[in-house]
């Protein structure tokens, strides 16, 4: 028992003067003999030049957030005073950090079991210069030792402190020129006031342009109790340039950023303009150390989604001025990070937005997957988007192509290349789309598939004029001009519905069925049918045409030569009947018949889309013995922009050869039988008959042979 005493005795004596030695050694030792030989082994450990410029000092501090008896403990604390780590010698800067003071503080201990354990890292004073050259080399890539044989000691950080700082980007290889300075704000801001202040803020700018965009009543990301627990203590501003745009922003965050427990989110308030495209978030961040996961709400608007390409890496249409509202959360990990904006609304023009889309970075390419849909979608607000060139996208868009003055179709480039840069899998379905005064198409829905540079759209369905259009679209970057390839049907779609505004046409009861099947290469809609091969057929019955009808269609060559053979008056049409077929851009009319009750037009020739030329000879063959103002042959030669419609010199036709000229129509005839579709209205279907009329080589009834 005594001997037992006494070893108790000893041991304890030896531990006591342990301590004390530690204590002495802690508050009397002259640190700063230290300085050398850590400068030496950081900087050989980092590949740069690190050095400690100030004082390096100890201290005992109790640590407070520790339980029980344990927070009267004191711990070590040590502060080492004018840090400097250098830059590589080619950056611009001579050194990529400096420091004030580094503060931190160390458990004694998990000493004992070789566990560095750090519960609080702070930074003071905090300056750095990050650059990036044009060959990509960064000044923040450091050489870390490598194949170092495993340690027996084990370091943990539990949270990183800043009091204010300065910290300068550029970069060469994204032209980013940015400079952004943190401040502590003089009082503590709660979470909650944060966020619904930088939500109506935020609703407030990116809706400037557009109107609003969601509901007022979401106030923010996370109403869970640590959010709310969670405190804004720093405010910083961001100014410079991007891509030679000018940029500024402006935010707030904690003051303490938790680098192991995912209890303890950071927040984080940003609004920032990149030129005329805006971005606003409020939310958190958790678990960095782990790469965990953001927890936001975010806004974005800008004059058009294409110009968020530069800053998202995602490839979006062009529109008109748009904004979006919706919840943002991401698990980021080292091979591949997934991003989710869910339930976000918005405008873009004058129609509503809105779904759930995700992107994931694990794979060759990023991935965009999601569902898109809209209520009320108008048609202008897709022209930019298929290359069509508005008053506003004229003004705003970068990069946008003039439209030459004796060209009809769009030359408006495509982004072919923006295409080979992601994967895409999103359906789209407007539920209505407005055309007003015009075509009625009632509704839009597409699945849209994007795989190293191949798009397609498959199905493309659009509910038209009481009918259906449905088919697919394909589209290849990987060549040069992209290769395009088009094949859509035509269903049931009324004339009085098609032409809503034309008054002669709301007695009509015909209806239009046809098909397109196209291929070609371009990058824009003049290139494409330009190059393009393929077929086209039309087959419209029981309609009428007028030149108030043409002049609502811009059918301007149509409605020239209407009023030469028929003057001002409403036309009634048995049957209109077209297939025509294309090689590289110029087209060329297989059958083209007009069967009318005074007469039936046949037109032949080419229609060029390459150079927009139209060379046709318009043939009218007279029924009967009713009167019709012109017998003889009409010729179209011209531009698209600039027709030229006139008589054809030479001897009238007389009836009886009508039935020479219809005869040698019988083989297209027949092919163009079958596009017809059963009637769904009470009129018969005059095209089937004019067409089986001509396949047999007779005329239509009523005409003389």
């Amino acid at each position: 028992m005594r001997l037992s005493l006494k070893i108790l005795t000893w041991i304890v004596g030896i531990l006591v003067v342990l301590v004390i030695a530690l204590v002495l050694l802690v508050a009397l030792f002259n640190w700063n003999r230290l300085k050398p030989t850590i400068d030496d082994k950081v900087s050989a450990a980092i590949g740069r030049p690190f050095v400690i410029r100030g004082d390096l000092t100890a201290a005992w501090r109790r640590e407070p957030s520790e339980p029980g008896l344990r927070s009267l403990m004191p711990w070590p604390t040590f502060t080492a005073r004018d840090i400097r780590i250098d830059n590589p010698t080619w950056a611009k800067q001579a050194q990529l950090v400096q420091l004030d003071a580094l503060t931190f503080r160390i458990s004694p201990l998990p000493l004992l079991l070789h566990h560095i354990y750090v519960p609080t890292l702070r930074l003071s004073g905090l300056h750095t210069d990050l650059e990036r050259n044009s060959q990509g080399e960064a000044n923040w890539q450091l050489a870390l030792q490598r194949n170092q044989p495993p340690s027996s000691w084990k370091l943990t950080l539990g949270t990183i402190g800043l009091d204010r700082g300065d910290i300068a980007v550029d970069d060469a290889k994204t032209r980013l020129d940015l400079h952004v300075t943190i401040t502590p704000l003089q009082q503590a801001i709660p979470y909650d006031q944060i966020v619904a202040q930088a939500s109506s803020d935020a609703r407030a700018d990116v809706g400037h342009d557009v109107g609003r965009v969601v509901d007022e009543t979401k106030t923010g990301p996370d109403s869970s109790s640590n959010a709310k627990r969670t405190a804004y203590q720093f405010a910083w501003t961001a100014s410079g340039t991007y891509r030679g745009e000018p940029v500024d922003g402006s935010g707030k965050t904690g003051a303490v950023l938790a680098l192991q427990r995912a209890d303890e989110p950071f927040p984080v308030q940003a609004r920032v303009h990149i030129d005329a495209s805006k971005i606003a978030l409020v939310g958190t961040l958790t678990d960095p150390m782990h790469l965990g996961a953001l927890n936001m709400r975010v806004w974005f608007a800008g004059t058009s989604m294409a110009k968020l390409y530069p800053i998202l890496g995602i490839t979006l249409p062009d529109t008109p001025p748009f904004a979006t509202e919706g919840h943002l959360s991401a698990e980021l990990h080292a091979q591949g990070s997934h991003f989710s904006y869910r339930d976000f609304r918005g405008r873009v023009g004058e129609s509503d937005l809105g779904g759930n889309v995700e992107v994931t970075t694990n794979g060759p390419r990023l991935k965009l997957t999601g569902d898109v849909h809209s209520q009320l979608l108008r048609f202008v607000d897709l022209g930019p988007a298929v290359g069509a060139q508005t008053k506003e996208t004229k003004q705003t868009h970068e990069g946008t192509a003039q439209q030459p003055q004796n060209k009809a179709l769009p030359v408006q480039q495509f982004h072919t290349n923006r295409l080979l840069t992601m994967d895409a899998d999103v359906t789209f379905d407007a539920a209505h789309i407005e055309r007003p005064g015009s075509l009625p198409i009632n509704a839009l829905s597409t699945h849209i598939y994007l795989d190293n540079g191949a798009l397609r759209f498959d199905p493309l369905r659009a509910s038209v004029a009481g009918g259906s259009i449905e088919g697919k679209l394909s589209m290849d970057a990987t060549s040069q001009p992209m290769r395009t390839s088009l094949d859509m049907h035509a269903r049931h779609l009324q004339l009085k519905q098609l032409f809503p505004t034309v008054q002669t046409m709301q007695t009509s009861f015909g209806e239009i069925n046809g098909a397109v099947n196209l291929a070609g290469r371009g990058s824009s809609v003049s290139g494409l049918l330009g190059d393009s091969d393929g077929e086209v057929k039309l087959l419209m019955n029981n309609g009428a045409v007028s030149k108030t009808l043409l002049e609502a269609a811009g059918l301007n060559v149509a409605n020239v030569v209407i009023e030469k053979l028929f003057g001002d008056k409403t036309v009634q049409i048995n049957c209109a009947a077209v297939d025509m077929t294309g090689q590289q851009g110029v087209f060329t009319s297989r059958l083209f018949v007009l069967d009318t009750s005074d007469a039936t037009i046949n037109v032949n020739g080419t229609i060029g889309f390459s150079d927009e030329r139209l060379n046709l000879d318009v043939v009218p063959h007279t029924k009967g013995m009713r009167l019709f103002s012109l017998r003889s042959p009409l010729y179209v030669k011209g531009t698209f922009k600039d027709p030229d419609v006139g008589v054809k010199p030479g001897p009238l036709i007389l009836r009886g050869g009508g039935a020479v000229a219809l005869a040698v129509l019988a083989a297209p005839a027949a092919a163009l039988l079958a596009v017809i579709v059963p009637s769904r209205g009470e009129q018969p279907n005059q095209c089937q008959q004019v067409l089986t009329q001509l396949h047999n080589g007779s005329l239509p009834s009523g005409t003389k042979k």
